[in-house]
This record gives structure tokens, sequence and C-alpha cells, in this order.
């Protein structure tokens, strides 16, 4: 895990529990932060901090060094990553990448003079969806919407979702996990994978090929309701997430398609506010 970071960064990271580590934050000639326990603090030489003074500072050079790391140092093998601004590791970290983007046929071609890193730590909490499975799927497949802000255990809740279908309910299960995260480990037995695949065309080759009972996915926005709307139509039940804080801010179309909203606390990561039924 982390290993692509340079190695200083990687050293201090060993100083901390990785288990509390959700992520990094790398700028240009800026220190270095880290969300640690639902704080942002500083990553020193020796650990943590919250002084700002003491935090270790990236270069750009340390920018490039770790995008080039994390991709095997193969840019052609990640490239259509890199043109939607994101890298997944080996791990399954996602590196989010800022810098000068290049367009080609009006389309995003590459990304250039790489300047900062969003990379995000996955977790695996077996049984962090226990609860949401209890409540709302163990009678009953039915279309799932998770909500809140980024960076509050969605991925991680979706993840152990497929593990309890796959394995409790002997479903079949297909995450279509557009950036490597989900998927960032062990999702259940009877659970296929489609990697890097964007959802829209996931979802209708799945229903096609793989005739899944349940689609698992990531990050929801309106431009997916007609392939979500195919895949109900077709029998299949859709467990996603969506960013938002409240229900008042969920499209109505995504409302009227996902009776059942599990609303996640906007301060403490994986705790479940409120479940809504519709």
């Amino acid at each position: 895990m982390l290993e692509f970071l340079p190695e200083q960064f990687y050293r201090a990271i060993q100083k901390i529990n990785l288990n509390d580590l959700y992520e990094i934050r790398m700028r240009a000639n800026c220190p270095t932060t880290v969300r640690f326990l639902g704080k942002y603090l500083y990553l020193t030489a020796y650990g943590l901090s919250q002084k700002e003074a003491e935090g270790l500072v990236a270069t750009y050079s340390d920018i490039e060094e770790t995008v080039l790391a994390a991709g095997k140092y193969s840019v052609y093998s990640v490239e259509e990553q890199l043109k939607q601004g994101f890298l997944t590791a080996e791990s399954g970290e996602r590196l989010g990448i800022a810098g000068r983007f290049v367009y080609a046929n009006g389309q995003p071609a590459a990304v250039r003079d790489y300047s900062s890193l969003c990379i995000r730590v996955p977790h695996s909490v077996v049984g962090c969806s226990d609860e949401i499975y209890e409540k709302c799927l163990q009678e009953e497949l039915k279309n799932l919407l998770l909500v809140s802000p980024p960076g509050q255990g969605k991925t991680t809740i979706l993840r152990d979702l497929s593990r309890n279908i796959s394995n409790r309910n002997r479903k079949n299960v297909l995450v279509c996990d557009e950036r490597g995260e989900i998927s960032a480990s062990e999702v259940g037995k009877s659970t296929d994978i489609y990697s890097f695949v964007h959802k829209n065309e996931g979802m209708e080759m799945g229903i096609r090929v793989m005739r899944p009972d349940v689609i698992i996915t990531d990050e929801v926005s309106v431009k997916e309701l007609p392939a979500i709307y195919r895949a109900v139509h077709s029998g299949v039940k859709i467990i996603a997430s969506f960013h938002a804080k409240e229900i008042s801010e969920i499209p109505v179309e995504m409302q009227e398609t996902f009776k059942n909203i599990v609303l996640l606390d906007s301060e403490t990561i994986g705790k479940i506010k409120e479940i809504i039924s519709l």
C-alpha cells in the first residue's frame, strides 16, 4: 500500500496507522496534508502534526515521480485514466491529478505538468454495511442509493454490501468499477467485476452478457439514469452512491428511481444518519 510514494513520504506514512488514514494531499511547494480520523493534519518526517511549518513539502518532481511510480512507469498503460484526471494504483489507491490538461479534437488527451495530487486510500471494513443490508436488502433486493459528501465511506460500504449480497444471498453481483476502487479488495464469491469501464457502457453490457441480479456502482449522476432505467426494467436491481449532504439535494428523477436512500453522517465516516424509504 502506497509504495509508489517518494521515499521520504513513504517513510513518514509508515509512522502512522494506515487504518485511520483516508486521504493524502500533495501540492507542489506546499506542506503535505493527510485526512486522519476525519481531520486534516500535516504529514511530517516523524508522523503527524498540527503545525504547518513541520509539514513535508512536495516538489513538482516528487509529484511527477509519484504519478509515474503509481502507473508502474508505463504512462501508455494508464493513458485512458489520465485523460479523466485520475490514476488507480495497484492496491486500489486512487490518485486525483491536477495539472495542465491538453486537448485534442475537443476532448482531454493528456495531463501535463502535474501540480497536485489527492490520493484516496481504500479500506476494507468487513461488516460496515451489516445494518444497511439487514434493514434494506436481507429479505429482498431493492434499488438503493447511498448518499453523503465525498470522503465519508460510501465506497467502503459498497464494497462490503457486495460481499454481503454475494456471500449471504448467493445472488449474482456485478460491480461496475469505473475507477477501480470498489474492487480494491475482496467483493464476494459470486461477484463479477468490470474495471475501468464507463458506468453507462458497463451497465448495458453487463445486462446483456453477465445476467446479474444486482449491479453495484459508484458516484452516479443524472446522465447515468437512462442506463439505470434500462437495468431496472430488465429486472436488475441497482445499488449506487451519490454525492450530496441532504436528501433535498438529490434530483427528483433519482429519488423516483431509488426508493431506498441511505444518508450518511457528514461528519463521522461511515456513520448512518438516516435510512429513508420513499
